[in-house]
């Protein structure tokens, strides 16, 4: 499954580190990659916050020589820091996974069309990794229906799977919102255990 979201703060690591945690719960092998990342020196890095839930190494989730400290896209991070560049067929030829995982997690960065690389965006990762299933994190608040349309007619997946992170039932604009990517014909949903249900051949 490729986790990717429609902006940078919407919560993908999150979301990603909770459903590893539910899979492994009903007992699956699970593993979580991210190819690459930047963030502000002193934060606990995505590889961090995945490889405590997937009971892995962060440098097996994210190779040591793809951490970038510094607040930027990836390849922005990369040429700031005067690192060589790095093209998204750099990223995948790198993708290993443990013998025997059952579910595979690769999480993007940043939004849909966030450089990943020199040459290419998520959209390029998703042409290039071709992931058997594609799940898009969006924010439940305002303006989520816009943003989740963008990014999954830019994916080209047949059907991406929406959650909509921090959904408040009570709320009326999320319950509205989600009803709205409904009638859109997306799969929309809510709650970390209705995705668990979802993707766990042991539910």
């Amino acid at each position: 499954m490729l986790v990717l979201g429609t902006g940078t703060g919407v919560g993908k690591t999150w979301v990603t580190a909770r459903l590893i945690e539910r899979l492994r719960r009903d007992g699956l092998r699970v593993a979580a990659r991210k190819p690459v990342q930047s963030f502000e020196p002193g934060e606990r890095t995505d590889a961090e916050v995945l490889g405590c839930a997937s009971a892995e190494r962060p440098e097996d989730v994210c190779p040591s020589h793809r951490w970038y400290p510094l607040a930027m896209a990836p390849p922005m991070a990369a040429e700031a820091l005067g690192r060589a560049a790095f093209r998204i067929s750099d990223l995948i030829g790198e993708l290993t996974w443990p013998d025997g995982v059952e579910v595979g997690f690769v999480e993007g960065v940043g939004g849909v069309r966030s450089p990943v690389a020199v040459d290419g965006d998520a959209v390029a990762l998703a042409d290039a990794l071709r992931p058997d299933s594609v799940l898009l994190v969006a924010a439940a608040a305002l303006g989520v229906i816009n943003l989740v349309r963008l990014s999954a007619a830019a994916v080209d997946h047949p059907d991406p799977l929406v959650h909509l992170n921090l959904f408040d039932p009570t709320d009326d604009l999320h319950g509205r919102n989600r009803d709205w990517l409904v009638r859109d014909g997306l799969s929309v949903e809510t709650s970390i255990e209705a995705l668990g249900r979802r993707l766990s051949p042991r539910r």
